[in-house]
């Protein structure tokens, strides 16, 4: 509604005023997401998969979000039966990592194991990605939403990364799986078990209300930069299209 004076009614500007920065908050909140499926499509250097496969990948990760909400909600209810000092490390491992590695290793399982695109090693490293990226997306959104830009920006540098170094762990499990079959099991167990680890350390590090253990925050971060960068260059220098 716009008054006799032609400028704006002062409602409707406050209204706009707050879809504006909803909106700034949520490509804040995609922005991580977008860059890094945008580098991983990229670092894909040999035979690139294609992009409608990866779009259903990042549409996989986004719907399970609906069950690991649920899943999550019902794991929490145990918390306050549990002692105080125990609480942060069942958060983090059982409620958190736990519940969202096994759903992506499901999505995972059950849209890219048998598809004829999962062809070569450094794909299992891709389409993990993607799908914890689509999961990141939905998260990243509603933490930034809640909690404003300050939270977008730490997020941009730590979580949203984190969740796609915990998927190049998966994946490169995966890829192992898929084409060394006379180790298959073991792969397999590796893809969840490793990624449950490395995603419960890293929130028991923040839940634990600890600055000892805080401290060791940057270079945990640091050390999952270098881990999946190592992956990702081993599975890329084995590519069976490299020298094609």
């Amino acid at each position: 509604m716009i008054n006799f004076l032609g400028n704006p009614d002062p409602k409707n500007r406050n209204a706009l005023n707050h879809e504006c920065r909803g909106m700034k908050l949520i490509i804040l909140a995609l922005a991580p997401v977008i860059l890094i499926a945008i580098f991983i499509y990229y670092r894909d250097k040999y035979e690139k998969e294609p992009l409608r496969f990866l779009i259903k990948s990042l549409v996989a990760g986004m719907l399970i979000t609906i069950p690991i909400i649920l899943v999550e909600k019902g794991l929490s209810f145990l918390l306050p039966y549990l002692p105080k000092n125990l609480r942060a490390f069942y958060t983090a491992f059982i409620v958190a990592a736990v519940t969202e590695e096994v759903f992506k290793y499901t999505a995972f399982y059950l849209l890219i194991w048998k598809n004829k695109n999962f062809n070569e090693k450094f794909d299992g490293i891709v389409y993990a990605v993607y799908i914890s990226l689509g999961f990141a997306a939905v998260e990243n959104i509603g933490y930034v939403l809640q909690f404003g830009e300050a939270t977008g920006y730490i997020r941009a540098l730590a979580s949203v990364p984190a969740h796609a170094l915990f998927g190049v762990t998966m994946g490169y499990y995966f890829g192992l799986a898929k084409f060394y079959l006379g180790q298959k099991k073991l792969f397999l167990l590796r893809a969840i078990m490793y990624p449950v680890i490395i995603h419960g350390v890293f929130d028991f590090i923040l839940m634990s209300g600890n600055y000892r253990v805080l401290f060791g925050f940057i270079p945990y971060v640091a050390f999952l930069y270098i881990d999946g960068i190592r992956r990702m260059n081993n599975l890329s220098r084995r590519s069976i299209y490299r020298n094609k």
